[in-house]
């Protein structure tokens, strides 16, 4: 029988920060879109007293929108720069 040794103990004994900093150096737009959403939900939290005669779905579902929109773009954006970066910006053998 074989064990498997190979395994990276480093990674069991990495905390929450340090593994949520890793994986934002590894797909940067992920924080970039949460950070976005956030910032949109709140917005929205904000204006919700000043929407004027506004119906109170009208302002619920266009914030829904302009969150989700947000996020979609960021994932887009972030899909783009890793595809440029695993295929063109690759060094040449």
């Amino acid at each position: 029988m074989s064990s498997n040794t190979d395994v990276s103990i480093s990674s069991y004994d990495e905390d929450q920060g340090s593994k949520l900093i890793r994986k934002a150096k590894e797909a940067p737009f992920v924080p970039i879109g949460m950070a976005g959403f956030a910032a949109i939900v709140a917005y929205g939290l904000y204006k919700l007293k000043s929407r004027g005669n506004t119906k109170m779905s009208i302002h619920l579902i266009h914030m829904r929108v302009a969150a989700q929109g947000f996020v979609v773009g960021a994932m887009t954006v972030g899909m783009g720069y890793s595809m440029y970066r695993e295929y063109w910006a690759k060094p040449k053998p």
